[in-house]
Parts: C-alpha cells; structure tokens; sequence
C-alpha cells in the first residue's frame, strides 16, 4: 500500500465519521505534516507536484475548519488524489507491452512487507526481541496489531505545577531547567528539575543514571505519574516522560497502553513498537464488514478500531473500538457454528424415524402425572425433528425440575421403536446413575422388568409389554470393573442394547454402537464440541438432542449454540415450590445450623455445600471431609449425617446417595458433585458455604436440589 493509498483510506474514514477529525490519531494536520514531504517526493509528473503544493497539506489547518470547509478542503484533496490515479494508470498501460517482453521487476522492499511479515520488519525489533514476543505468540505484523493493551493508564489530566494533587495520576508539560545525576538512597539515579509559568517540581528515577544524558536544559518535557511528597515538597518518582518534540505522545499525556509483557520485554519498548506497526501497517486491514452493518450498528471500521485499541483519543473511543473488536468476535463465533450447523445437516442424510403413536400414548397414559403444556409443545418439536431426513440438532432448555428427562426418554423410545439405539450422556457418574434410575422408573410403570443387574455385566435391565419386543437398557460409567466394561462393550456392538445411559465412558474408542439412532447430552454446558461430537461420530449421522436447566439469555444461547435450534420448557410442573435464597454473614452461622435443625425435625433433609475436599493450605475455603466430622460431632450429634465428594469410590458415592433418598440419613456434608442429577423430594433446605467460590450456573443448579416436593 503506497503512502497515496494510505492517505485515501484515511480521508475515505473522515468523510464516513462525518468529518470530526477522528480518524487518525491527533488529527489529519499532526498526520499530513508528518507524511506531506513523503508523499511529495513520489511525485514525478510536474503538472500533479503543482497540484499538490497549492494543497499546503504540510500546514493544513483542518482543524480549525467549520464542517462546511472541511467537505470543500476534503473535495479538493480528493479530486487530485484521483488525477493522480488516473495518470498513474495511464502511464501503466503505456508500458504494458514493454513490461510484459522483461522479466518482470523484484518488488520494492515496502511493497513485500504486508501484514504477514515477520515483525522484525518493524525497526528496532531485532530477532532477539521477535523470540521473546514468540511466546506471547506475536510472530507477524498481523499479530502486533492484534496484540491488544490489557488496560490503560489515564495520563490525559494535564495541570500546572502550582496545582498538583499528591497521590493522583497527573500529567504536566514544562522546561527543563536542570538534570543530573545524583545519589538517592544508596543508589545512582537521575533528578531533574522541571517547570512551568507557576512552579517547579523535582523529577526522579531510581537505579537509571544514564538518563540525565536524555534531557537538555531548556528543552520542553511532558511528564506523567503519581506526584508524592518528600519532606514536604511534591515529586514525581520513576514517572513517564517524553520530550515534547514534533511527534505524537505515546508515554505520555493521554490514555497510555498497558500491554501483557515477558522477560526481555519493556512496556517503553512495546508502546514504541505497537506504534510503528499502527502508522505502518494498520490501513493495510481488510474490514470484512459491509458498510450498511457498520452504519446501522454504528461502528468503526477495522483499520480505526484497531488504532483506537492501542492509541485512544479518548475514553470514548476506546470503548466504540472495543465495541467494535467484540462485535467481530460475536459476529466471527456466530458464522462459525450456523456453517457447523449446515455442514451437519446438509453433508450427508440423517435417519427418518417413524412416529409411533401407540408407543407415546402408551408410555404418557402410565406415567403418574401428565405433561405441562411447555413440555408437550416442545415433545412436538421434537418428534417433528425426528421425521426429518436431516440429523435433529437442538438445544433443549429447562428449569431444574421442569421436566427434561421425560421428554428425553420419549425420544429415546421412538429410536428403539425403530430399530436404533439411543445414548445418554451425562458428566458425571452420579448425574448418570440418577438418570438411569429415573427412565427405568418411567419404563416399570409401562412394562415388566425382566432381568436386573446380572454379575460380571453390569448394570443392565430388560423390559417386556412396552414394544413388540424386550426393551433393554445399560449403565455405563467408568467405575464399572474391566470384565463389566468389556461384556457391556460387546452387547452395544452387537446391537442387544437398545438405550445406554452413560458418562464420558461413552466416547471411549472401546464403545462402537451397531446402529446409533440419538444422542441425548445432559447439561451442555459441562461438555465441549469436540466431545459432543464425538458422541455424534458413534453413529451414521444420528439424531442429536442437548439438554441444560443453566438459565441462558435468548440472544446469548444463539450465539453460542448457533448451531442447535432451541426449544425451552418455560413452564415447571404443578405442585413445585418456588425455591428462596437468603445470603447470610459467617456471625450467622448459627442461626442457619438451628434451621437446618428444625427442617430436620419436621421430617425434611438438607445438604451442607463445602467447596473443597479436603482443607488446603492455600484456599481459606471449608472442607467437606473436616466439615463432615465437625458437624457429626459438635453441631448435630444427634442427627445422622453422610457424606459425599468425587474422590470417593463409585460403589460407595451410591451407597451413600441410596442411603439419603431411602430417609436413612438427615444431611448430606457434599462438594459439587451434587450440582446435578440428585432428586430427593424431601431434601428442603441448603446451605451453601463459601458461595463466592462457586459459579452463578453452580448455585442455580444447586437451588434446583431443593423444592421438589410440595413443601417449601
């Protein structure tokens, strides 16, 4: 890109701005003062250097225009910027013919370096320093540019002498009046005595003697810091300084980037480098955004995004520009999954399953309660996916306890119904074991259960009257023995098992399935894309439904989930209890363990969240295994707690959870492990210690433990 090119694009953005002086950093007088020699003196037609000079455009007083002069100034500058186009095409075809009989000519040296060049195009940075922004994976000048300050030090508040405020960030422009070095403490540094029309003040730097060789008496300084006091007279200690010649400020006297460094590297030196690149090479950036989006969204273009990213003008533009740069990065995301979802569903077929009606009305007539209105359109939603020729993907979003797994088992019986298996996956064992639990409690209410757990299989039952034939489904779960997991691997292979409910034991390579029709994944949240995915790629194509209770903003979820559409279950089932938060401070923690205390006696159970294992010397956080013996001992000796945490065998988490749903135990001491999959109907209250350790979408899913039966 020529510096001509460079000043189109830059007048271009001036115009769309609506000719504010904002698209260049310090205004188009600082830039075109700075780059009117440059561009004069590619020049060579005598009859455009004419033009050109009657344009002044080294002392352009832009600025100080009414907008009606800068549309005419902008006219006039533009009108020779195409003259000059237009001759230099002409002159190209004229020496088409003889340009083609040559061997064509080595590029110019700035023609060759682009935004994808080795940053050690930008001067100053040798190899040395391009290996040490290696590891902050800033290899080429695209990467410098993307290399984004973390926050800003506020070095705009300019003020005299006279007026300096001790302990605040201030900026003060002076004359040197004296610099040397000097001794402070024990050590060599630099002082330099700097003033204005109302005062002096004494400027040191600690351990950098070299400097008093940077400053000239009488020359003019800008400097910004943290103004102290010693022994009763203001200071400035270790500050930013810049001498003020006819250059942008960098360090000094504005918004000042602070960008993430590595050894070797210094904030002076990356400032300085981040600069070049944004003069250099910024407007080389192609803005991948049609104009009509920026305009109605009412954002900057690309180029002015990422220069007011590193060099604000103001606090104002810093954030249009981080405005901008998220905008991109949603829009990007965005693209990316709805082409996952076209790939998916237009790259190959998916299985037409047919409807059985018999089959629902038979499961939904046996069940104990009927299906609220959000569930019964969303089960339509569901089945419609399932005719289609294209895989299902779909999101399926619920309240904790709003009925998701009902809906779930449905369409896995209309896969079995078609001769395909279905799988559930679940993120962890107690989650899957619930789950299991829970659809082999919906089927017993239509069929008979034949077989239970056999030894040496794991777990698996076999259910008649339902279909046209036996229904079998399995628990798979990595706490299985590995004679368990290999008869278990060799029945889904051959196809015996028509639903296996499963954790991540699931995606193992050892797990092929002989005709994988659905998968259904339990709370999405706690799975990535390439695990869903390689659910998916157990079987030919099959049918995908995802499930989560974490609330999600509509405009959030089609962002993130672009490529599932979205059925919620916005409506809880009756008799459920609107469950109430209360955030108490630690002196209260007696009065929480007294009501703990009574829900107990009034034949409720409660769980106690600890957000550790075990106590750590580094996290001031409670414990559960401490807590655990705590309680059982000083707070409720007379009550029988249990408890529960991931590092307990498989076996024995089970035996304590069939413990606390049979009533055997009053309060379960737990970790997370209960955020989901644990229904108790009696369990009534929760207390949750050190809650600040824990997620938003954790505390939700643990409100959702309680207020499952009719009491509150």
């Amino acid at each position: 890109m020529t510096d001509t090119d460079s000043l189109r694009n830059i007048l271009e953005l001036e115009r769309q701005k609506g000719y504010t002086d904002k698209a260049v950093i310090g205004g188009l007088d600082k830039y075109l003062h700075k780059q009117a020699g440059q561009i004069r003196q590619s020049i060579n037609d005598p009859q455009l250097l004419s033009g050109f000079d009657e344009l002044n455009l080294a002392n352009s007083n832009y600025g100080s225009y009414g907008v009606d002069e800068r549309k005419r100034w902008m006219a006039n500058v533009l009108g020779w910027l195409d003259k000059l186009e237009r001759a230099t095409e002409k002159k190209s075809s004229q020496k088409a013919v003889v340009s083609s009989q040559k061997a064509p000519a080595e590029p110019s040296q700035k023609r060759r370096e682009g935004l994808d060049s080795p940053i050690t195009v930008i001067k100053g940075v040798a190899l040395s320093v391009a290996n040490k922004f290696a590891k902050l994976n800033v290899r080429i000048v695209r990467d410098l540019l993307y290399f984004f300050p973390r926050r800003y030090v506020d070095y705009s508040r300019r003020k005299p002498v006279s007026a300096l405020i001790e302990g605040e960030e201030q900026t003060i422009i002076g004359t040197i009046w004296q610099a040397r070095v000097a001794t402070l403490g024990n050590r060599k540094g630099t002082e330099v005595i700097v003033g204005d029309e109302t005062g002096n003040v004494r400027v040191v730097w600690f351990n950098q003697p070299y400097l008093a060789k940077r400053f000239r008496t009488n020359a003019r300084v800008v400097i910004s810091g943290t103004v102290g006091l010693f022994k009763g007279h203001k200071v400035f200690e270790s500050p930013e300084w810049e001498l003020l010649e006819d250059k942008e400020l960098i360090h000094t006297g504005r918004l000042v980037p602070v960008y993430p460094l590595t050894q070797g590297l210094y904030p002076r030196q990356v400032r300085k480098w981040t600069k070049e690149a944004v003069d250099g090479y910024v407007w080389q950036l192609d803005d991948f955004l049609p104009s009509d989006i920026k305009t109605r969204c009412q954002l900057l273009d690309l180029p002015a995004a990422i220069a007011q990213i590193h060099y604000p003008d103001d606090q104002t533009m810093a954030e249009r520009a981080r405005g901008r740069l998220s905008f991109d990065e949603l829009f990007l995301l965005q693209l990316g999954v709805l082409a996952r979802k076209r790939d998916w569903q237009e790259g190959q077929p998916g299985n037409a399953l047919h409807i059985d009606r018999e089959v629902i009305s038979r499961f939904l007539n046996c069940l104990p309660f009927t299906l609220t209105q959000a569930q019964e359109r969303v089960l339509q939603e569901i089945l419609t996916d399932l005719q289609q020729a294209k895989a299902m993907s779909r999101l399926l979003q619920g309240e904790v306890g709003s009925g998701k797994t009902v809906i779930a088992t449905l369409a896995l019986l209309i896969a079995a119904a078609n001769g395909y298996q279905g799988a559930l996956m679940a993120p962890t064992e107690v989650l899957a074991e619930q789950h299991y639990t829970n659809i082999c409690g919906y089927l017993s209410q239509v069929g008979t259960q034949e077989t239970g757990p056999e030894p040496g299989e794991g777990t698996i039952r076999c259910y008649t009257g339902f279909l046209s034939r036996p229904l079998t489904i399995a628990l798979l779960t990595g706490s299985l023995s590995s004679a368990e997991k290999q008869s278990l691997h060799g029945k889904i292979q051959q196809g015996e098992v028509d639903i296996v409910v499963g954790t991540h034991a699931l995606i193992q390579k050892e797990v092929e399935f002989n005709k994988l029709g659905l998968a259904v994944i339990d709370e999405q949240h706690r799975f990535g894309v390439l695990q869903r995915s390689a659910l998916r790629q157990k079987g030919f194509n099959p049918h995908v439904l995802v499930m989560t209770a974490t609330p999600i903003p509509r405009t959030m979820a089609l962002t993130l989930y672009g490529d599932l559409d979205i059925s919620v279950i916005d409506e809880l089932p009756p008799g459920r209890q609107v469950v109430k938060t209360k955030c108490l401070d630690p002196q209260d923690r007696e009065k929480a363990y007294s009501f703990l205390h009574r829900q107990v006696s009034n034949g409720r159970q409660a769980f106690i969240i600890c957000p550790l294992v075990e106590e750590s010397e580094v996290l001031e956080a409670k414990a559960a295994t401490t807590e655990y013996e705590r309680l059982s001992r000083e707070v409720f000796p007379d009550l029988k707690l249990g408890l529960l945490h991931g590092q307990m065998p498989g076996n024995e988490k089970e035996k304590v959870m069939r413990h606390f749903r049979g009533g055997e135990l009053d309060i379960l001491v737990s970790t997370s492990v209960v955020e989901v999959g644990i229904d108790v109907p009696r369990a009534s209250v929760m207390m949750v210690e050190g809650a600040e350790r824990f997620g938003l979408s954790q505390l939700h899913q643990f409100r959702g433990r309680v207020g499952r039966d009719k009491e509150q």
